[in-house]
């Protein structure tokens, strides 16, 4: 019988389809259903640095952080008295799962600054949660700032945090590094855990008529995959910490492409809020099926399989392949701009 099973952040998990966080996953009942439908574990919704803010300062300016340039750039931001759950519920409700669901459920802190961030990991931590995602969304719109001290600032953060609790964390980041794999190979150094490839920055959208920035939220598609593919599998086997795909997985088939990639899980939002919880049973069926058909026996077999250092052409991951990625592709005088061929 094919093996499913995975580990990730040291946790058995008994498949390698991990719910993201959302607000899917800000019910117990919701909850209880990710885990009828088959997934591995829960990350539930991020607790947001703002509210740790409100919740012990009481201010309202740092909500600005990071977009001072107008007034209309403070609509940014949710009103956080109404955004998600508030600390103390988060917490219960971290209680309240572990205590309903076997599968593992891990918390999520978004943010920067170190903070409160070490008071709510250890209240995470004591709470149940069986690890920690770091969700670091950083805007840099300092033009003074320099790349250097924003990644030496995410290390210090996760070493803190380290230092701070027991159990696992996995750091979340972007794509948006000059040197990727040196950011992640310090990420690895200062302890994380895991490194989950890769968070999606909500860019917001200008309305010309009532001149106004509009907030956008768009779900991924199966063609996002592709840049997480393209960094797992070039990280594979020089990172320690287990990988994390995120953004893109929709299907049976990008878990498989994950895996093979060299990522321990992948992540589902998206393809959840388009077709429901029980798209984790339609995915894993279509993914342990194909497994069966191509005789693979676990999904350790195939981890890592068409990483960089697996394939026979490494060079399919670097800038080698960029020229023959580009020829391969030529636009005949005798085809329209659609691609599609012209008659006379």
């Amino acid at each position: 019988m094919t093996n499913i099973t995975t580990t990730y952040l040291g946790l058995p998990l008994r498949s390698p389809l991990v719910a993201s966080a959302s607000p899917l996953s800000d019910s117990i009942e919701n909850i209880r259903r990710f885990e009828d439908s088959g997934v591995g574990a829960v990350v539930l919704p991020s607790l947001f640095e703002e509210q740790l803010e409100l919740e012990s300062y009481a201010v309202h300016a740092d909500l600005s952080r990071g977009a001072e340039s107008t007034p209309e750039s403070l609509n940014y931001f949710p009103n956080l008295h109404n955004y998600n759950l508030g600390p103390d519920a988060y917490l219960e409700l971290i209680h309240k799962a572990k205590q309903s669901v076997s599968i593992p459920v891990i918390g999520s802190l978004n943010g920067v600054s170190v903070g409160g961030w070490t008071r709510y990991a250890k209240l995470i931590e004591q709470a149940g949660a069986a690890a920690l995602e770091l969700n670091i969304y950083d805007i840099v719109t300092d033009t003074h700032d320099k790349g250097s001290r924003v990644e030496e600032n995410y290390c210090e953060l996760v070493r803190h945090i380290k230092r701070s609790i027991g159990i696992p964390v996995a750091v979340k980041i972007s794509p948006f590094f000059t040197a990727m794999a040196n950011v992640a190979k310090q990420l690895d150094g200062a302890g994380a855990d895991g490194l989950v490839l890769f968070n999606r920055f909500y860019q917001p959208d200008i309305d010309i008529d009532a001149l106004e920035i509009v907030p956008s939220l768009t779900l991924s598609q199966s063609p996002e995959l592709r840049l997480r593919l393209h960094w797992v599998a070039i990280l594979y086997g020089n990172v320690a910490a287990n990988m994390a795909v995120t953004g893109g997985v929709h299907t049976g088939h990008d878990i498989l492409k994950a895996m093979m990639a060299g990522a321990h899980v992948a992540m589902m939002t998206s393809a959840f809020f388009q077709n429901g919880i029980r798209h984790a049973n339609v995915a894993l069926h279509e993914m342990t099926r194909w497994m069966e058909e191509h005789e693979y026996e676990s999904v350790g077999q195939m981890r890592g399989s068409m990483s960089r250092r697996s394939v026979p052409n490494p060079s399919a991951f670097d800038r080698a392949n960029y020229l023959r990625v580009l020829s391969s592709y030529t636009q005949s005088p005798w085809r329209s701009a659609s691609g599609i061929a012209k008659t006379e």
